[in-house]
This record gives structure tokens, C-alpha cells and sequence, in this order.
């Protein structure tokens, strides 16, 4: 398959922090981290097996104006699906760093297990062992 074409992109109002806690919580790891010159940051990378996420800090401007934080939208306004192998080690793993656990891990009737939770900025994500590119 390559590269994945489309990568979800994040805004948090303490990008530095959120970092740091979706590395511990979720396992990402860092692949490219921009500084904004003010303690911040103007665009990040990170990676979890294939997959990417890009964030970035909150931003004032017209550009940021677009996009709303959970805290600003009454809650999360979409939600991220990635797949993972051990479903109920990964939700241990978020939950001891904090994360609201929405959903159990669970059997689905499509098929694989899953749990959701919400990451510190609220933020909804599903992790699960569904591949949709298996078939």
C-alpha cells in the first residue's frame, strides 16, 4: 500500500503536554517536533506503527479560527480509529496515564475487539484490532 495519503491533523491548547502524554498514553513516538518560538509548538509529527498523526498548538489566527478544540466545541466534534494488536493491554496502558475511558475494550460484531476514550484535551479516540485494509 505505501504511505498513507491522508493523516489526521490535531490542534491542542498545550501541544508541548500533549505530546508528552499521547507518547505515554497511547505509544506514539515523536518523528518531527517544530517549536513555535513561544514555548509552543508550530507543527509536530508523531507516529504509531504505519500510522501519523500531525498537531499542532492552538492557533489565534484566521488559519486557526477553522478549527475548534474539544474544550471550545462543548466536546469532541470527530474521533480517530487506530489499529492496534493487544486491545486490553493498550487501554491499561491509557487509562494509567490518565485517559477518560468512554467504552471497554469490547468484542465488535464486525469483527476484532475496541475500546474508546478521550485523550487529555478531550479528544475522542478508538483503538482497535479491526484492520479494514485486511478485508
Amino acid at each position: 500500500m505505501g504511505k498513507a495519503t491522508m493523516i489526521p491533523a490535531l490542534r491542542y491548547a498545550d501541544a508541548p503536554a500533549a505530546i508528552d502524554w499521547l507518547c505515554r498514553a497511547f505509544g506514539f513516538e515523536r518523528h518531527l517536533v517544530v517549536p513555535d518560538g513561544d514555548d509552543g509548538i508550530a507543527h509536530a509529527q508523531l507516529t504509531l506503527g504505519d500510522a501519523m498523526l500531525m498537531l499542532g498548538g492552538h492557533r489565534s489566527d484566521e488559519f486557526g479560527r477553522l478549527m475548534r478544540l474539544p474544550a471550545e466545541a462543548g466536546g469532541s466534534t470527530q474521533s480517530l480509529y487506530v489499529v492496534v494488536e493487544d486491545v486490553d493491554g493498550h487501554c491499561e496502558r491509557a487509562r494509567a496515564a490518565g485517559a477518560e475511558i468512554m467504552r471497554e475494550p469490547m468484542d465488535e460484531d464486525y469483527g476484532g475487539r475496541g475500546y474508546t476514550c478521550r485523550d487529555v484535551e478531550g479528544h475522542v479516540w478508538t483503538f482497535g484490532s479491526y484492520d479494514p485494509w485486511a478485508g
